[in-house]
């Protein structure tokens, strides 16, 4: 108890140094303005964040999203803060912390576990491509966050946000509930104003689940986009990072800094179709734009209040100049099938081809089932791992099975997005990303209920969440899909549908 209210009175003291004050639910530009104004530093903005992670993250609530703060963050700050007095910002993130996911190579005194004890001491030699960016914007990085173990596919009985390393994080609007995952402390992190932004990862749903859990942006960018060199893998038909914010705007700042064309990553050559994502964003976007309305996902008409929050966020796109075609249906027969086919076959091979090549403690999948059995009672006390023992045994890439696969999943979901918007005309289509969040659960494990992640993700076509309301507390998002490389259209309608809806509300911590 005292060690709680010691760290919550330092929180205090932290807000009325240097500048520090007013921080909670400050956007980008905020800071930077202040930054500008030297009304605020770099390093007491840093102190700051590390001071609230130390009395909400780690006391009082314990949501438990940051593995490991960053312990270079403070001084990397001060150097920013002596740049920028002597030449200026390098641009809008200059001095700005980002808290990266688990699974992202840093060259630095961090680790990158995938949550899993099997990698708990695993040191790249590299930074990710995205982190390079990242670190060549200026942004500070302040820490790594939790997710589900090995990103949620190590078991078919998994619960979002709990890993070997990190435990299981908590939802900062009732730390019973699940956080979503797998991209967990990523989201976590944001929604609690622990950080300003941070990067999930999303294979099917990782990083909108738990941004529309959590009552925040997520952007899930186009295959390719964003590369994926330097992060632990799943599948490199549907792997890609994503920034987390708790606006439109700052998601979209993150996003630019995190594009561009990485030779390791020959899926970045389309990532030449290069914008400043946050620039021209008005609240007239949704003007004279045509939007589906997308009615065919997991759970639909589930849940009434889901369903009331959805039909008032198709009421303010009318209001606000859009057209709507409505009961956008398509066939999702054998579509979640075909993929998970696919996830297996691609896990084998991708996360093989990184261990061979990052001089991790362990060298392939055989080699992680082995240490998950012989560390079971840490690493799998609640669920096991049926899905790498699944994945060890599929064949190579060059499997005829693999490859039908492959081309019915990419056909199905992306035939029933281009078909939709080619034939009506649509600009974007909208849908519930998710419903409440469900209470944790470490007998039976998840209950999503609701999701509409899949279509997105399989195609590999962009998708933003962003917050549309509540139902008990608990925040519900929609989601905007769009075609292959339509991000600035995407993010110009979600930032209008933000400003008219107003619906981010932060948690009462």
């Amino acid at each position: 108890m005292y060690k709680a209210w010691l760290a919550l009175c330092l929180v205090a003291i932290a807000a009325c140094s240097g500048g520090a004050r007013d921080l909670e639910e400050a956007y980008i530009a905020d800071l930077h303005d202040r930054l500008q104004r030297g009304e605020l530093s770099s390093e007491s903005l840093i102190r700051w964040y590390i001071q609230r992670i130390e009395a909400i993250d780690n006391a009082g609530p314990e949501l438990n999203s940051i593995i490991e703060i960053n312990p270079d963050a403070l001084s990397i700050a001060r150097s920013l803060d002596a740049e920028w007095h002597n030449s200026g910002p390098r641009g809008p993130l200059h001095g700005i912390p980002v808290v990266l996911k688990a699974n992202i190579d840093t060259a630095d005194q961090m680790y990158t576990s995938a949550g899993s004890l099997a990698l708990a001491e695993h040191a790249p030699s590299g930074d990710a491509f995205i982190v390079k960016r990242l670190r060549d914007a200026g942004a500070v990085i302040l820490g790594k966050a939790n997710l589900s173990e090995w990103a949620n596919f190590r078991s078919t009985r998994s619960s979002s946000g709990w890993s070997s390393v990190g435990g299981q994080t908590r939802n900062p609007y009732d730390p019973a509930r699940s956080p979503c995952g797998s991209s967990s402390g990523s989201a976590v992190a944001v929604s609690a104003n622990l950080t300003v932004v941070a990067v999930g990862t999303e294979t099917d749903g990782s990083v909108v689940c738990p941004a529309g859990v959590n009552g925040i942006v997520g952007i899930k960018p186009t295959l390719g986009l964003v590369s994926r060199s330097g992060i632990i893998p799943i599948a490199h038909s549907q792997d890609t990072a994503g920034p987390m914010a708790r606006s439109v705007r700052d998601a979209a700042m993150l996003l630019t800094a995190m594009t561009g064309v990485d030779a390791e990553d020959p899926a970045t050559a389309g990532a030449e179709i290069h914008h400043d994502y946050s620039s021209n964003l008005t609240a007239d976007g949704l003007r004279g734009k045509r939007i589906g309305i997308l009615r065919s996902y997991h759970g639909a008409e589930s849940n009434p209040h889901v369903e009331a929050i959805f039909e008032a966020s198709v009421a303010a796109l009318k209001e606000q100049g859009a057209e709507t075609v409505d009961d956008i249906e398509y066939e999702s027969d054998d579509l979640r099938d075909a993929e998970f086919e696919v996830l297996k076959y691609e896990f084998k091979a991708d996360l093989n081809a990184y261990l061979e090549t990052s001089a991790a403690p362990v060298e392939s999948l055989a080699d992680l089932i082995a240490f998950n059995e012989a560390h079971a009672e840490t690493v799998m006390p609640i669920f096991g791992q049926e899905i790498f023992e699944m994945a060890a045994a599929m064949g190579p890439l060059s499997d005829p099975t693999y490859d039908e696969a492959l081309e019915s999943s990419r056909r199905i979901a992306r035939s029933a997005i281009d078909d939709a918007m080619n034939e009506h005309g649509l600009d974007a289509l909208i849908v519930p990303t998710n419903g409440p969040a469900w209470m944790i659960d470490h007998v039976n494990g998840d209950n999503y209920g609701i999701g509409s992640s899949s279509l997105a993700a399989i195609s590999g076509y962009p998708s933003i969440t962003v917050p549309a309301g509540f139902v008990s507390g608990l925040p519900i998002g929609v989601s905007f899909i769009g075609k292959a490389w339509n991000e600035k259209q995407l993010i110009e309608i979600a930032y209008a549908f933000e400003q008219a809806v107003g619906a981010r509300r932060a948690p009462d911590l």
